[in-house]
């Protein structure tokens, strides 16, 4: 369960979407990371990338396809759904570490204000974050194929494509003037709990939108064929910000659903790994 003290941010889910024990997450980590050939490539030109956040026994092998291909970065912005409806609609941390159970990570409290000062509605709100898995399931991942990294965490709870826009110019401009190169992540799962046909269908057609590099496109494709992508604010908010820094193309590097993994076919959720480049 989620704890604060003295502004460190315990792990809410460890244990239960991933391994509880070093040992045994890096282990899980390192299978996911693994190259699959000699030649696979680096994306030394990647702005950003949309990832999953189930638990890895799920979705781990779509998370991995991805941040193996990304260039280590020392600092990150990392978006996500809030799940729970906690706190504030638009929330971020800026002071403080996150434990995991490979150590802690600094927050990036410079780059958080930058944000901020461009987009006011971007509120102070630790217990938005409480609980919340779409973040704090990718730091694992980070910490083993970055090492040393501060990052923004924002999770985000509206849908109000106007203001998605506001932060997403502000994430843009934060990582324009940052002295060091900045990733965008964008957490979400697809599609939920349909026949697994149905969500293979209906996540292409939004992943063709982010193939366009076309926020408001994909939300409209997420409202008009009821595509239950819980993260489509940060994946639209990321869009936004990648366009803003020059971005050119989007590669769809892995998806999934959890009937590949032996699930139910019936009732699957979508994964993509997405790279912005």
């Amino acid at each position: 369960m989620f704890m604060e003290h003295n502004s460190v941010r315990f792990p809410a889910v460890a244990g239960r979407f991933y391994s509880l024990k070093r040992d045994a997450l890096l282990r899980e980590i390192d299978q996911y990371l693994r190259p699959q050939s000699a030649t696979e490539e680096t994306l030394d030109s990647a702005l950003g990338c949309v990832v999953p956040h189930a638990g890895y026994m799920y979705s781990g092998h779509v998370a991995g396809a991805v941040y193996r291909m990304l260039p280590e970065r020392s600092r990150y912005v990392i978006m996500g759904p809030n799940h729970r409806g906690r706190g504030a609609a638009l929330a971020v941390m800026s002071a403080g570490t996150w434990l995991t159970p490979l150590g802690e990570v600094s927050l990036d409290t410079g780059l958080a204000r930058a944000i901020q000062e461009q987009c006011p509605r971007l509120v102070e709100d630790a217990e938005a974050h409480s609980g919340e898995h779409s973040l704090e399931v990718q730091i694992p991942f980070l910490q083993r194929s970055s090492g040393d990294f501060k990052f923004v965490p924002i999770v985000i709870g509206l849908v109000d494509y106007p203001l998605l826009v506001q932060l997403g110019q502000a994430v843009a401009s934060a990582v324009r003037h940052s002295p060091e190169p900045v990733m965008i992540v964008a957490s979400s799962d697809m599609n939920h709990y349909e026949p697994d046909g149905v969500t293979r269908e209906k996540d292409e057609k939004a992943i063709e939108k982010i193939h366009q590099l076309d926020p408001e496109g994909m939300l409209e494709v997420v409202r008009d064929e009821n595509v239950s992508m819980c993260g489509y604010a940060a994946v639209t908010t990321m869009l936004v910000a990648a366009k803003e820094l020059g971005a050119r193309q989007a590669r769809l590097v892995r998806h999934a659903t959890s009937a590949d993994t032996g699930g139910d076919a019936e009732s699957v959720v979508g994964y993509a790994g997405i790279a912005i480049t």
